[in-house]
């Protein structure tokens, strides 16, 4: 039963993105929704990522150096620290902040549209819902995930060169070059990447789920709930395929 639900989950899932990517392509393009769901998804979700971003890159350096001075190896902190950061902690982290934040928001939104029969009047009025609402959407979280992430990368490198000189003594050039020394572009391409899948696949399910999500007011918290749950999911899914094709083409 469960399996039988998750797979016809999954089908429509998969026909609402097949339904994406036609529509994506026909014109007219709403351009100026798009650029404002930028906004909404990219610039109200930088505090939240830039404030977490931050704290995680101190945490993690706070808590690696005693480690690292233990065993002789306290110049490695900006290494150890610039590849964690930058291959999967801030990746990872900044997929959950847009799927609690955002993820939610499109869920809700769309639901409550959908509850107060806002959708069938767009349709009736003959622009089309479906590109109006969730392509815009989806395209937007695909660019500003990784946005965002690169952003973050950022903040947390400050945040560890930060926490080094708690303890320590360095120049952000030195500890930069520290960093760029020893990253290699295969290290840095796959974590970029996965951020494009991650972006995708969190506006596609917080677009389905708000969409089609029942006819009552309880819809509403339930699309909401789901699509933070499912999109959260995703990222940690999506993640371990990319560790896995990684490693396989033996990019880290």
């Amino acid at each position: 039963m469960i399996l039988s639900s998750f797979l016809a989950e999954a089908g429509t899932i998969t026909r609402f993105a097949g339904r994406f990517f036609r529509e994506g392509v026909r014109p007219r393009y709403e351009v100026q929704e798009f650029l404002y769901q930028c906004y909404v998804i990219g610039y109200q979700s930088l505090p939240l990522v830039g404030i977490t971003g931050f704290i995680m890159g101190l945490v993690l350096t706070l808590r690696l150096r005693p480690t690292m001075v233990q065993f002789g190896a306290e110049s490695w902190i900006p290494v150890m620290v610039g590849l964690t950061v930058i291959q999967e902690l801030s990746p990872i982290i900044t997929g959950l902040m847009v799927a609690g934040k955002v993820g939610s928001n499109i869920g809700a939104e769309l639901s409550s549209m959908r509850v107060s029969e806002q959708i069938d009047a767009m349709d009736v009025s003959g622009t089309n819902p479906f590109k109006y609402l969730v392509v815009t959407r989806v395209l937007a979280a695909t660019l500003m995930v990784p946005v965002l992430t690169l952003l973050s990368d950022a903040i947390g490198l400050f945040a560890a060169f930060v926490g080094v000189n708690m303890q320590g003594s360095t120049t952000l050039l030195l500890f930069i070059n520290h960093i760029v020394g020893r990253l290699t572009f295969g290290q840095v391409l796959p974590a970029v990447v996965k951020t494009f899948f991650f972006g995708f696949a969190i506006g596609l399910i917080s677009c389905y789920k708000g969409y089609y999500a029942s006819n009552d007011t309880a819809g509403v918290g339930r699309a909401a709930n789901s699509a933070v749950v499912a999109g959260s999911l995703a990222v940690f899914l999506l993640d371990l395929v990319a560790v896995l094709v990684s490693t396989a083409f033996g990019l880290i």
